[in-house]
């Protein structure tokens, strides 16, 4: 069975530095009617839950470490039996949000993810967070961005643990190195393509932020 991806908005708030802020973020699942792995168990886990439905999911999959991103992972994997994946380098952040509940798996760099026939690539691209990954199937033409590239440019480095130089180094050398047709399912808002982002690099860079 060919394998699809489905998409579902969730609203709750992001909190970093001392600031909370209200936000909707993007839930994608990737999978066919049997199984399917959650990307970014963000808010509720009721709705996510719901939308896998009767499917076994394989993995919970963590783009980063930011609470908006990870609130819901932990009740999502109690109810599913799913395991947490989540590069080892946003541990300090995961543990902001749930210091009594660690993550099952660490996600590597190179490291594929099996599921419904589709195999996902993680590129680690550090900036965003320290931790933050992508992943990225040439066979469903996507790439999964979490907060490291949006519609527009990178994702924001003006909190802890983020850095600007870095960002712009995993978009220049990871992304936009992809086929221009690929799609690009960011964290927050609307998807774009590899070949729409890629010519403002240069913008970004002076623009500095």
């Amino acid at each position: 069975m060919t394998a699809r991806i489905d998409h579902l908005v969730t609203s709750g708030t992001f909190s970093l530095d001392g600031g909370t802020w209200e936000v909707d973020n993007n839930v994608w699942i990737v999978g066919d009617d049997h199984e399917a792995i959650v990307i970014d168990a963000a808010h509720d886990a009721d709705a996510i839950a719901a939308a896998v439905g009767d499917r076994r999911l394989r993995a919970i999959v963590c783009t980063h470490a930011h609470n908006d991103h990870i609130d819901a992972a932990p009740a999502l994997a109690e109810r599913t039996g799913a395991a947490i994946w989540l590069h080892q380098d946003d541990l300090p952040l995961w543990r902001m949000t749930h210091p009594d509940r660690l993550p099952d798996h660490w996600l590597s760099d190179g490291q594929v993810i099996e599921t419904a026939g589709t195999d996902l690539t993680v590129l680690h691209t550090p900036g965003h967070a320290p931790g933050a990954v992508c992943l990225y199937d040439p066979g469903l033409g996507t790439v999964f961005t979490g907060d490291t590239l949006f519609q527009g440019g990178p994702g924001a480095t003006g909190r802890s643990y983020s850095h600007f130089p870095t960002i712009i180094e995993s978009i220049r050398d990871r992304l936009l190195n992809l086929p221009p047709e690929t799609v690009v399912r960011t964290g927050h808002g609307d998807s774009t393509t590899i070949g729409a982002e890629a010519p403002h690099l240069d913008e970004w860079i002076a623009r500095g932020h």
